[in-house]
């Protein structure tokens, strides 16, 4: 292979990782914001709040205690500031989880 050549295949490979280099998020939702959703819409307190990478969204998982007791775990699209559908909660459905459960 010729010099010419391994610079061309090379510049090309280059430009070819940079183009599957994840650009920047720029979330549309802060976690500051998405937060005081949360806090507002289940009228409970904010336990933690963290962010998480999923490919290449961003969503925000909030962990709140309602005012009936329960602790959820909420998630807010960075993008949308909207919940995706369901949340998960630490309390058993059954509430036959004998002594595993949190008491607040």
């Amino acid at each position: 292979m010729n010099m010419g050549r391994s610079v061309a295949l090379t510049a090309l490979l280059m430009w070819a990782f940079a183009a599957m280099a994840e650009p920047p998020v720029t979330p549309a939702v802060t976690l500051d914001q998405a937060v005081r959703q949360v806090q507002s819409d289940t009228g409970g307190k904010v336990l933690s709040a963290e962010p998480h990478r999923l490919g290449r969204r961003l969503e925000y998982r909030i962990k709140v205690l309602t005012p009936e007791g329960h602790v959820r775990v909420v998630a807010v699209s960075s993008e949308t500031g909207k919940t995706p559908g369901s949340t998960r909660s630490t309390r058993s459905s059954s509430g036959k989880a004998g002594g595993s459960k949190e008491k607040h």
